[in-house]
């Protein structure tokens, strides 16, 4: 079917612009000796994870153990909890998808790590743990240096576990808007983990992963070679909120949600059906693809306002891009994937883990 006859709210793949992302990035770190290990909390489909490993994606990352079981039951067969997962019945929903898939969780404290141990045992399974070092985030993670390295001294003692190597992801080094700026936050970061590794190895612990880094980024964790593992997700959608760095990432914004303009009765004005329930507003509203003077001023729950500027006025029944301000709930709104090329649909993928919030 063509795109404008598609139903809306939809969310809408651009597959030109998507698969152009997944090349781009895949380029990059070809000749840098860093892995992706995508951040399948952006894309939520065993669909995409494919699409990046079919482009020397390692495996994925995750935040839920709902979203390690989609995709492990999708065929994706290396998935990292980039995350602490607490509470017994959590752990052993992740330790049942030993059997088809390599796993791996984080921990920030010795409570954890016997819970991780105790699961392990039970499922009579080695489970790889990283130990979570805050490199800035102030959110999870333990301090670099000493009391990491203590963590990892009790987990490599474990008969049931194994020391898999530190999370160092800096999220609100994201949006920092100026270069320089999230150069420095990151140098910092990497400071962090170099000095974390090099008392490892003092304890004769190797530390096989590095891993972090995010989309705005992602390229000065991998100048600092001390990452090996790079994370980054909304790379293959770009959304609007990257785009406002004042050095964005290199990326095409792939990922839209497709509204109609639903009245056109207030002067100056035309509603879309697009509001809080179709597209995430906590980053910003979103921006409108290609249509200059028209502007995105106000959500209700079904409602979408936009301001009609210098540009052309939609017409009622009009169909828009939307371009979310961020992408991550922008996905879990939705249930499919419109996969679009040059105005035709050509597939519909399935957002499995869409509301995996356990």
């Amino acid at each position: 079917m063509r795109e404008e006859d598609v139903e809306t709210p939809a969310l809408l793949l651009d597959l030109d612009a998507f698969e152009h992302n997944l090349d781009t990035m895949a380029a990059f770190l070809a000749p840098t000796g860093a892995k992706l290990r995508a951040h399948a909390k952006t894309h939520k489909s065993a669909v995409v994870a494919m699409a990046q490993m079919r482009r020397g994606a390692i495996g994925q990352c995750v935040q839920k153990v709902g979203e390690a079981e989609a995709l492990a039951w999708g065929g994706i067969p290396d998935i990292l909890v980039s995350n602490e997962v607490v509470g017994p019945k959590k752990l052993a929903r992740l330790l049942a998808l030993s059997g088809i898939a390599k796993l791996a969780l984080c921990v920030d404290g010795l409570e954890q790590i016997a819970a991780a141990e105790a699961a392990a045992e039970a499922a009579n399974h080695r489970l790889s743990v990283l130990v979570e070092i805050d490199v800035g985030g102030a959110r999870c993670g333990v301090r670099p240096g000493p009391e990491a390295v203590a963590l990892a001294e009790r987990i490599a003692a474990s008969p049931h576990l194994r020391f898999g190597g530190l999370q160092a992801y800096h999220g609100s080094a994201q949006h920092i808007r100026g270069l320089e700026e999230r150069g420095a936050a990151i140098a910092q970061a990497a400071e962090d983990s170099r000095r974390t590794v090099e008392q490892l190895r003092q304890r004769g612990l190797d530390c096989p992963i590095v891993g972090g880094a995010g989309t705005g980024t992602f390229g000065f964790e991998v100048a600092s070679g001390i990452y090996t593992e790079i994370q980054a997700g909304s790379y293959a959608f770009m959304d609007a909120d990257y785009a406002r760095n004042t050095t964005p990432p290199p990326f095409r914004h792939s990922l839209f949600v497709l509204a109609t303009v639903m009245s056109r009765a207030v002067p100056g004005v035309a509603v879309v059906d697009a509001g809080h329930k179709a597209i995430p507003t906590d980053s910003g509203y979103p921006t409108l693809w290609e249509r200059p003077g028209l502007r995105y001023t106000g959500a209700s729950d079904e409602h979408g306002k936009i301001e009609i500027g210098d540009g052309a006025a939609p017409a009622l029944g009009e169909k828009l891009r939307l371009v979310p301000g961020h992408c991550d709930p922008a996905v879990d709104r939705y249930d499919w994937y419109v996969g679009v090329r040059k105005g035709r649909v050509e597939c519909l993928w399935p957002i499995a883990a869409r509301g995996a919030m356990q």
